[in-house]
């Protein structure tokens, strides 16, 4: 990051997620060029993009699995990465991380390990959780037997089980049918209105549609931020796909 261009904290309590001029190459490759990037509490915030174009990136260095070449990333008022964090977020990846020779049972009570739940609050998160994904008749049955649509599904219950106060998703609803996609959406427009901020990857347009803000990356580069109303009235169309096209983005999956 320049001198010229000092990181200053942002002074509002809205702002959940911030980043400056954040840049990550991998070898020669840029992968994220100068990205700076507010979300704000109690929205969610859908970030879109072809394949390849530093979706999951952002999400990782947001998170602090990965680390930032350049800028500076906050959440909730720290620097990241930050270990202690860890208890304030939920984060379900692109892949499934679960120990399939385990129940989904044992799989939940190994993370609420991880969350220091215990006794009857981490029973009781746990049926809430599964019961959120319809997964409560499966819950003692090896992950092995899962189907792709139910491991994304226990993943998704593994990430809400702490309740977090940021909820970051990406993809989660690949591999789920219409319905039970239907439902889980209605769970997170929920965990919104009670003050969850949520932000998620999606290649699901009206999935784009019911977020309060989106953002558009193209080649590593953030080239649209708004709401989705808003991007089709500037655009002059009717479809956030038609916005995005307009814009450049040209989504696939």
């Amino acid at each position: 990051m320049s001198a010229s261009h000092p990181f200053v904290p942002p002074s509002s309590s809205a702002s959940v997620v911030d980043l400056r001029e954040v840049t990550r190459k991998f070898g020669d490759r840029t992968v994220l060029d100068q990205i700076t990037l507010e979300v704000r509490r109690g929205e969610i915030f859908g970030l879109l993009g072809p394949s390849g174009s530093g979706k999951t990136t952002l999400i990782k260095l947001i998170t602090g699995i990965d680390q930032a070449d350049g800028g500076i990333v906050h959440m909730l008022g720290e620097k990241m990465p930050k270990l202690a964090m860890l208890q304030r977020f939920g984060y379900m990846a692109q892949s499934d991380a679960l120990y399939n020779e385990l129940t989904a049972r044992e799989n939940l009570q190994f993370f609420a390990s991880l969350y220091s739940l215990a006794g009857a609050r981490r029973n009781e998160r746990i049926q809430a959780v599964m019961g959120v994904v319809d997964l409560l008749d499966h819950l003692n049955k090896p992950v092995s037997a899962y189907s792709g649509g139910m491991k994304r599904r226990l993943s998704l219950a593994i990430s809400l089980l702490h309740e977090p106060e940021v909820l970051i998703l990406d993809e989660p609803t690949v591999g789920i049918d219409p319905v039970l996609r239907q439902s889980i959406w209605k769970e997170l427009l929920t965990l919104r209105d009670q003050g969850t901020t949520i932000i998620l990857t999606t290649h699901v347009m009206d999935e784009a549609d019911k977020c309060d803000r989106i953002g558009l990356i193209r080649d590593g580069h953030l080239t649209a931020v708004d709401s989705p109303d808003a991007l089709k009235t500037k655009t002059g169309t009717t479809t956030i796909e038609d916005a995005f096209i307009v814009l450049g983005g040209g989504i696939q999956a």
